[in-house]
């Protein structure tokens, strides 16, 4: 019995999970800025650009050269257990490290792109030890430092690849949270990605105040949202106060 030599063509998500498993991470882009004479050597990295709800996160780490954290890869080829381990080790360890998250609001008025060079650029501007060289996953952002992207850096650079964890823990907690408040769209279990069960929960209930208003799937479903008419009142009651 022959066997078809057709094989299923991959998704492109499958196809990029299958080259970055491929990539090595290692501190070869690291050993480079220091061997150039850089000290404090920042990864940066984002999450979140393409979910459909809350904010998209980043963060910036200065791993500490004389501590190896074993096990660092791209944050997306992690089981969420290992990531809270690693980022416990990289907080621990890790010559400095910030976060920074920029809200749906603002995504929506500037565009996802520019939002998350905004907040690679905020996570390093947090770091409590300045950087002299950043290592960032594919873009550059708006800083008079020196600075490399590197395509699929988060996969390649220990540095970046733990800006990545701790900036996807950070945002998987925020998800988790917020899932309690706006239950009907299963948050926690998505993350605010676009699942059949994300897309369903928005055709049927509509977005909520924190969803990004200008993403297709979003403005696509402009239902009525009566069940969080708590925040109109609020807003009045705010309004109230301000004038008297």
């Amino acid at each position: 019995m022959l066997k078809s030599s057709a094989a299923k063509p991959l998704s492109p998500s499958a196809a990029k999970l299958r080259l970055l498993k491929k990539l090595r991470c290692t501190l070869r882009y690291e050993k480079k800025a220091w061997s150039g004479g850089a000290v404090h050597v920042a990864g940066v990295d984002e999450v979140g650009r393409g979910s459909l709800f809350g904010p998209v996160v980043a963060a910036a780490v200065i791993l500490d050269p004389a501590y190896r954290v074993r096990g660092l890869r791209d944050s997306k080829l992690l089981l969420p257990e290992r990531r809270e381990v690693l980022a416990r080790r990289i907080r621990e360890h890790a010559i400095a490290w910030a976060v920074a998250a920029v809200d749906a609001a603002r995504i929506d008025q500037i565009n996802i792109y520019q939002a998350s060079r905004v907040a690679m650029r905020e996570a390093v501007m947090l770091l409590s030890c300045r950087p002299d060289h950043l290592l960032i996953d594919a873009v550059r952002i708006d800083c008079e430092l020196p600075q490399r992207a590197i395509i699929h850096g988060d996969a390649l650079s220990a540095s970046i690849a733990a800006a990545s964890i701790l900036a996807k823990v950070e945002r998987d907690r925020m998800m988790c949270e917020w899932d309690a408040v706006f239950p009907l769209y299963g948050l926690a279990a998505h993350k605010g990605y676009s699942t059949p069960r994300h897309l369903a929960a928005l055709r049927e209930h509509g977005p909520s105040p924190l969803h990004r208003q200008s993403f297709a799937p979003v403005w696509q479903n402009p239902v009525p949202q009566e069940a969080f008419a708590f925040m109109d009142e609020e807003a009045a009651i705010m309004a109230e106060d301000l004038a008297g």
